[in-house]
């Protein structure tokens, strides 16, 4: 092996020396892991115990080749928060355990079939507009924190221009790391702006420490085990579309980072079975489904060490966190604008994906079958529209993302495009 191969390290080697690059690993992903569950009022402990024990099972499923991290899911933060209000937490996190099968499915399908029939289930004109939607549907609940009221608008947690104050430092400093940092810096800007905007809140005094004083050093993450409701299920399990073809993107991008082919090897679909796996567990639980995350394979091709078994070390470090009572504590005493400011960011960013996408594609918007999947999964989605049949209730992203692939499958395509396949 050449020198610069064991530099780089592209094979699984457990080594000591490497637990600091592998934690660090970790501190890139905690902004957006702990995240999820403090928008979603799920437990961040059991978040970041369920991403570790998550991103280790997918290591065993993949046979330790992919360098990849599995973090908490901002495409399911609407549904979950819809979910838990009209549902219960319980509820919630079985509809989640199904997301689980539901990626377990689409490996299957993809083992048997190959990843192009998947692929022409759920093109890029059903996912882009679907991921558009998810950034969408949350603007209102980002603006709603940012002025320092609830997520739903419907009760105010501190005075209005207090709360606009932090939250546009915390916006302020989000972008600014994101735009000027550099290195490791570059990777962390949610984590920078949390940090900024909780120092101001500090200043500020709206900070209460009364629930991080009372909790014990030492605890057992709080576990939810699920309940299974057909109705959550109906509203979260859709949601998957999007996250499935996402998968694939992250795979590819660690692949172009590490000069390897994880389509093939170990394949695609173990590794969406990996994640399936881990997305189950969570949801039984009481962790947010998990994802592949880009700030990792960033801060792997920053580092340029590429030895998978780091993620070993940022796992075993997400699960030791974990049983920290404090840290749970301390991570949901974070004022609701510090959130809201960085919430401004995020989700139209989640939105500006999915118009991305369709424009890597180069999509005609204006050819009449393109237009009509894209405008009805929009309108829909964004209109809130429900769909009942007989035991079947459809609503918001899942009705959008229903209807997206059927829209896909009946709509004739364009003559050129129908000659051409």
């Amino acid at each position: 092996m050449a020198a610069e191969e064991i530099r780089r390290g592209r094979d699984y080697q457990l080594r000591l020396r490497e637990f600091p690059v592998g934690a660090q690993m970790l501190f890139v992903a905690f902004g957006a892991l702990v995240l999820v569950p403090l928008l979603t009022g799920l437990n961040p402990n059991v978040a970041l115990f369920c991403a570790g024990l998550g991103t280790l099972l997918y290591q065993v499923l993949t046979k330790g080749r992919i360098p990849i991290f599995l973090g908490s899911s901002f495409a399911f933060i609407a549904p979950i928060m819809f979910c838990v209000k009209t549902y219960g937490v319980p509820a919630t996190m079985g509809a989640l355990a199904a997301v689980g099968v539901v990626y377990a499915l689409a490996a299957l399908v993809i083992r048997l079939r190959g990843v192009e029939i998947l692929l022409r289930l759920l093109p890029t004109i059903v996912t882009g507009p679907v991921i558009m939607v998810i950034g969408l549907i949350l603007a209102p609940v980002g603006v709603a924190m940012a002025m320092g009221r609830t997520g739903d608008g419907a009760a105010v947690l501190y005075p209005e221009k207090t709360a606009m104050l932090v939250s546009f430092f915390s916006l302020a400093v989000t972008v600014t790391v994101a735009i000027y940092g550099r290195g490791m810096l570059r990777l962390l800007p949610i984590l920078s702006g949390i940090g900024a905007g909780y120092a101001l809140s500090l200043v500020l005094g709206i900070v209460d420490f009364s629930a991080v004083a009372a909790a014990p050093w030492f605890a057992v993450p709080h576990f939810v085990g699920p309940a299974f409701s057909v109705d959550a299920m109906i509203v979260i399990v859709p949601v998957a579309i999007a996250p499935i073809i996402e998968h694939f993107g992250g795979i590819l991008a660690i692949g172009q980072v590490t000069g390897r082919n994880y389509l093939e090897n170990p394949g695609v679909d173990r590794s969406l079975l990996g994640d399936g796996v881990a997305t189950a567990l969570a949801g039984c639980l009481g962790g947010p489904p998990l994802t592949t995350y880009a700030e990792v394979t960033g801060a792997v091709a920053l580092t340029k060490i590429y030895n998978p078994a780091l993620m070993t070390w940022a796992a075993l470090t997400a699960i030791c966190l974990a049983f920290i009572g404090k840290l749970g504590a301390l991570l949901q005493s974070i004022p609701t604008p510090v959130m809201g400011g960085i919430m401004l960011l995020l989700f139209g960013a989640i939105m500006v994906v999915g118009l991305n996408s369709l424009v890597r594609e180069g999509a005609d918007l204006m050819e009449p079958r393109n237009m009509v999947i894209v405008a009805l999964i929009i309108v829909l989605g964004m209109g809130k529209m429900t769909f009942s049949l007989g035991g079947l209730h459809l609503e918001g992203i899942g009705l959008a993302g229903v209807a997206g692939v059927v829209l896909n499958l009946v709509l004739p395509l364009p003559r050129r495009k129908a000659d051409t396949d």
